[in-house]
């Protein structure tokens, strides 16, 4: 059985995500949420979050444990980009753009492996 959980317009850069997402693929659901609290990076608090969503999902709506769960799939993709703009020499202007991810998780149980 498939769980999943999404995340949009995390204010952080596909990019920098990803580098986040390839450490917990793989992974046991709560050893990932484990691993998210000790990464220093803007990202993790988000993933955390989001692996907390999963784990609540598999739990309320099919009835499955978390602790059996392991993250089969989880993937980055962007998001709208705000577009800002600052003043730049000579009265011409630069643009600054601040781009967010869509952040997916889907797990799967894997009875007691």
């Amino acid at each position: 059985m498939e769980v999943t959980a999404k995340l949009g317009r995390v204010r952080v850069s596909p990019q920098r995500a990803r580098l986040v997402a390839d450490l917990i693929r793989g992974k046991k659901v709560l050893e990932a949420q484990q691993m998210m609290r000790f990464v220093p990076n803007k990202t993790a608090f988000e993933m955390e979050q989001l692996l907390k969503s999963v784990a609540a999902n598999a739990e309320n709506n099919y009835d499955l444990d978390p602790e059996d769960l392991w993250i089969k799939a989880i993937y980055v993709d962007e998001g709208p980009t705000y577009r800002r703009f600052r003043a730049k020499a000579r009265g011409r202007v630069g643009r600054i753009n601040k781009r967010t991810s869509q952040i997916t998780v889907i797990a799967e149980d894997r009875g007691g492996l």
